[in-house]
């Protein structure tokens, strides 16, 4: 099955996160989300942004906060989703896109679409500061690993 790219709106992608991602809510913001259809559907969304990490925000680096795709989706949609996000996001002048996965997911698609692990991290008891107060997520606390992919 051929998939196809699909131009969306941020309000699209993050309504198809908040019906079928397993453990996150959308994300607050974005600068890049592609869908994907197979040509009756959609069948997966990506979104990219800011990377969260200060110490990563260089200006040169965009982080996939999140790639979500349907249990029925066709093999290799994720990989699909990451690769398109990275070719807009390359043809934008980024040089490195980075992306996190929980410990215990395989990260099958990031390896398929050229990702390598950099950073195991430990979990964070979350966002959330005095400041800026953040939804508590399923994810907090939970250890971590980071992929990167750079031209």
């Amino acid at each position: 099955m051929t998939l196809s790219p699909v131009p969306m709106s941020q309000r699209e992608a993050n309504a198809f996160v908040a019906n079928f991602h397993r453990h996150n809510k959308p994300p607050r913001g974005a600068l890049l989300q592609v869908g994907a259809t197979d040509g009756n559907r959609l069948v997966g969304v990506g979104i990219a942004g800011r990377p969260v990490a200060r110490m990563l925000d260089n200006g040169e680096t965009i982080e996939v906060t999140r790639c979500c795709v349907l249990d029925d989706a066709p093999k290799g949609t994720p990989s699909f989703l990451y690769m398109s996000l990275w070719r807009a996001a390359r043809a934008l002048g980024y040089r490195r896109c980075v992306t996190y996965t929980l410990q215990s997911e395989s990260g099958a698609s990031l390896r398929g679409a050229g990702f390598k692990i950099v950073a195991e991290l430990a979990g964070s008891v979350g966002w959330s500061r005095p400041s800026r107060e953040r939804d508590w997520q399923p994810i907090f606390g939970q250890q971590k690993l980071r992929w990167e992919l750079s031209s």
